[in-house]
């Protein structure tokens, strides 16, 4: 009797959702800006040439200290995989000191728990008020390295669900990255790799940024595809840095019409932070992402489906006073039914932002309750409210 009762709650919990008499398989995909998640360690990237690009061995993540036993050669060329190719060199983070006990934000062990604990929460409850269990898919913006995220998932509100990850390592100034984890007994990964986003400055000077992520496989058995983003911040003004996301917005429609070509029947997710709203022009007339389902076409098979909650004045942040929606997800027109089928399709999309996820006074009320204040740990989350949708399909 016992064996029967767990049976039923799991197959209540993860597979079915009763909606206006309806039964539904509905998953969650998601992601979260974790805002700054690092060790305590200062470190520094070790490229490895001699590795294959594409292997993670290639470049890594290491403590500062373990650099003087590691083989490597002074370099001041331009980074890029394919230049360091055959080399061995070492790139030091430019945010990596900010992030330690040393530092004037006195970043220990304590905080570093703290925050892996917040952000463990936050993920495990994304959509769970629709499936009963946490997401299937989560992309991850601001991590360090791979071993923040080995942390992250094995936090108490994450453990069970045995989620697996795939990360590269970016030449992004900062040292942060954007990566995916996945629950393994849902999603079977196929192929995964970064596409480096070479961007310039008004001078001509490179500028480095993070990747596009891009990852196929199966999610309970249908073909998918995710593109992780973190476009250019809007850092100098938002008309002198358009340029740097039109070129970010040129580069994953690249990807994303490369697999569809490949392959139509995939359903394609592109999701993160793109510094930019549903209307800018890179998302608008680069990445020609539409805003209504009735604009899908042969030549736009894109939907932004965080366009209606923008219209609505629905933001995911706020600075200076002015709300902004960057955190979008974006799909393509196979994903889009007006009734529940044998495939997965979109039933919902939001922007999570519980009470517990929102600053309740000072100067930065109704805001995301941010992680810090300067140099102040406040023991808070994340600058940015986390998206997810929900996709359904026949039990």
């Amino acid at each position: 009797m016992k064996k029967i009762i767990i049976l039923f709650i799991i197959l209540f919990s993860v597979i079915t959702h009763a909606q206006q008499g309806k039964l539904r398989k509905v998953v969650t995909i998601g992601f979260l800006n974790v805002e700054n998640l690092y060790d305590t360690i200062p470190s520094a990237d070790y490229i490895d040439g001699t590795k294959a690009i594409g292997n993670p061995a290639f470049h890594r993540s290491i403590p500062i200290d373990s650099i003087q036993f590691l083989e490597h050669e002074k370099y001041g060329g331009q980074w890029s995989d394919v230049l360091l190719k055959g080399k061995k060199v070492v790139r030091y983070q430019g945010a990596s000191d900010e992030f330690t006990p040393k530092s004037p934000k006195n970043y220990n062990t304590k905080i570093y728990k703290t925050k892996l604990a917040n952000e463990a929460k936050v993920i495990s409850e994304l959509g769970a008020q629709y499936t009963k269990t946490a997401p299937a898919i989560v992309g991850l913006i601001e991590i360090e390295n791979r071993q923040v995220i080995e942390d992250l998932i094995k936090e108490p509100a994450l453990l069970k669900y045995d989620y697996g990850i795939i990360h590269y390592n970016s030449y992004d100034y900062r040292g942060i990255d954007v990566a995916l984890i996945y629950q393994k007994r849902r999603f079977t990964v196929t192929h995964s790799l970064k596409k480096e986003l070479k961007i310039f400055n008004e001078n001509g000077k490179r500028e480095y940024t993070r990747d596009i992520l891009v990852v196929t496989g199966f999610l309970d058995n249908e073909k998918v595809a995710f593109f992780m983003n973190h476009w250019p911040s809007r850092r100098g003004g938002e008309a002198i840095s358009l340029p740097k996301r039109n070129a970010a917005a040129t580069l994953l429609k690249q990807q994303m019409d490369s697999v569809r070509t490949a392959d139509p029947s995939t359903k394609l997710f592109a999701m993160g932070d793109f510094n930019d709203d549903p209307v800018s022009s890179s998302l608008k007339n680069h990445l020609k992402a539409v805003g209504n389902p009735k604009d899908l076409s042969e030549n736009t098979p894109y939907l932004n489906l965080m366009y209606p909650l923008y219209k609505k004045g629905i933001a995911s942040l706020a600075y200076k006073d002015t709300p902004n929606l960057f955190d979008q997800i974006i799909v393509s027109q196979n994903l889009i039914s007006d009734k529940v089928t044998k495939e997965y399709s979109i039933y919902k999309t939001e922007i999570y932002a519980p009470p517990y996820l929102i600053n309740k006074e000072g100067n930065y009320k109704g805001y995301p309750f941010r992680s810090w204040n300067g140099d102040q740990f406040t023991g808070g989350y994340s600058d940015h409210f986390p998206a997810f949708v929900i996709v359904q399909k026949e039990p």
